[in-house]
Order: C-alpha cells, then structure tokens, then sequence
C-alpha cells in the first residue's frame, strides 16, 4: 500500500513542480514584454490593419532587408503585394517558400511583388534565403519587433504563416493564417494582377 501512494506523491510533487516552472515562465515573458520599448513605427490613428483599410494613409518606416537596403511598403507602390510573414523556426513557412518563389518568378511581369516579412533573427532568416534561393525581398522584423508587427496587420494569434494580400491601389483584399496555395492565389491574388 505505501508503494502506490509513494509514487502517486512523487508524481504529484512533479506535475506541480511543472505547473509553477510553467507560470513563472509565463509571468516573466510577460514581464520581459511588457518592458520592451514601444515601437513608433507601428503606432498610427488606426491600432491595425485590416480588410480594406488602404496602407498608403499610415506611414510605414523603413525595415532592413536580407540585401543590406531599407525599404518602407510604399517602395512597391502600383503593385499587387502579397506580404508573407514568416520565420526560420517554422516548419510551415518553409514547406510554402517554394511555392512563393515560384509564384514571385512565373506573375512578376503581371506586377506581383512578393516581400517576406521575417519575425525573427537576420542570421537565421539569411540562411533559409540562401538555402531555398528566395527570389523576393525579404524584410528583417526581427523577433522583438516581429509580434508588434502581425499584431498590427490583423493577426492577433502571432502565427505564421500569415499573408496579406494588398492591391495596386494600397487597400487589403484578404489576410490568410496558414499556407498560400494555388487555390488561394487564384482567388484571392490573381484577379488583382488583371486589374490596373
């Protein structure tokens, strides 16, 4: 009898221990954020964007690129845009990479521009770039400044891969949480590559 009731309190003492690491862990993310400096790049009449709010009316700070430049939205004005937030950690965003490259070389000449929005480190977002030959501009958010920033286009969750489709004329079409697919770009971007 004393067995089970040694292990049951063994395993108790564990799970609780795990549940107080956890919460600590939690409390302190929290703590480490809530002392981050607020980003003035991101603070604008407007707390985020969303479907057919036009980008061209906020005033958008340059962010660093893979290609040592700085570039702010507006650089691609007159384009259909379609902004892919991804990090180097994230499985998916690597599976949907060749795909966006692939779509960047076969509409670039229709007035596609594709720019990746890395929510992580440069080192980490330079290697996958290299690796997978991505053939876009690829924007350093890094992985401070990167949640602020989904949060601010609409993705409150902070997951990625999250895209936002943006027309010639600067207002948001779509925003899609997960892969961009074939379908997807068929509907929601395609149409937008017909329109002046």
């Amino acid at each position: 009898m004393e067995q089970p009731l040694t292990a049951f309190l063994i395993i108790a003492i564990l799970v609780s221990g795990g549940v107080s690491a956890f919460a600590g862990y939690q409390l302190s993310q929290r703590t480490v954020a809530d002392q981050q400096p607020a980003i003035p790049d991101l603070q604008t009449k407007n707390p985020s964007f969303g479907v057919g709010d036009n980008v061209w009316q906020s005033h958008t700070i340059p962010l660093p690129a893979l290609d040592g430049e700085k570039y702010a939205l507006d650089h691609w004005k007159g384009k259909v845009i379609l902004l892919n937030f991804w990090a180097s950690w994230c499985a998916p965003c690597q599976y949907e990479i060749p795909e966006l490259i692939e779509l960047q070389r076969k509409h670039e000449a229709a007035g596609l521009q594709i720019i990746g929005i890395g929510v992580d480190k440069e080192i980490p977002l330079r290697n996958v770039s290299r690796s997978l030959g991505i053939n876009y501009p690829v924007l350093v958010a890094d992985d401070t400044r990167g949640p602020k920033m989904l949060e601010y286009w609409g993705n409150s969750g902070q997951i990625v891969p999250y895209n936002v489709v943006i027309g010639r004329d600067g207002r948001i079409n779509y925003t899609h949480l997960g892969l961009v697919d074939q379908e997807m770009f068929d509907e929601y971007v395609a149409p937008l590559l017909n329109t002046p």
